[in-house]
């Protein structure tokens, strides 16, 4: 994998799981997380009707174009993820409580989780993608959601869906359709024939 010299690749991101996605490609990138209100964008979407496709890449865009108006020559890639269950779209868990709140509302049904990516540079928006996977969350009891939220501890509050399906979160779920990088936060295989495209890796 050969990666150009220009231009240089930011994640406008603080999320530990997509740093580790394009570290794992062996990209070259800084991290510079977007100071912007997610919920009160999520619920101005949901209020306008918006889709959550659509409202994934308003997510997304809206934190690479943060990003982007400080580094306009770099290469900003903005990306966020809907939970959708039936007509509910899930926040982030404000406590443990909450995050206990959104494993009994998952057990036993499939869940989606909306990906939408975007990327900018010189002041505009040049590639958008959006991808959805399927997760089906068995049965859990009561027992096990106290002993999951136990074993896992505060790093569920980071998640949306009070998961890591890459730790001990998997142990939540019967099957999963999508694929694993769309699942974790960003679709890498989407994302990287656009930096092929683009120039920034080799073809």
């Amino acid at each position: 994998m050969i990666q150009a010299e220009s231009p240089a690749l930011v994640l406008a991101s603080g999320s530990a799981s997509r740093r580790a996605l394009l570290e794992a490609a062996g990209l070259r990138f800084t991290a510079v997380p977007a100071a912007v209100d997610e919920v009160a964008l999520k619920q101005a979407a949901q209020g306008e009707g918006l889709s959550p496709n659509d409202a994934a890449i308003l997510l997304a865009d809206a934190k690479a174009r943060y990003v982007a108006r400080r580094m306009p020559e770099a290469l900003v890639i903005g990306s966020d993820q809907l939970l959708v269950l039936g007509d509910r779209w899930f926040d982030k868990p404000t406590d443990m409580m909450e995050a206990a709140e959104h494993l009994r509302a998952f057990s036993g049904k499939p869940h989606q989780l909306v990906n939408g990516t975007v990327a900018w540079r010189f002041g505009q928006r040049v590639w958008q993608h959006v991808e959805s996977a399927s997760l089906t969350v068995r049965p859990l009891s009561e027992e096990f959601i106290a002993a999951y939220l136990a074993a896992e501890g505060e790093a569920v509050l980071a998640t949306v869906g009070a998961y890591r399906v890459e730790g001990p979160g998997i142990h939540l779920f019967s099957a999963m359709a999508g694929q694993h990088s769309t699942i974790l936060g960003l679709s890498m295989l989407p994302l990287l024939g656009f930096l092929r495209q683009h120039g920034v890796l080799a073809g």
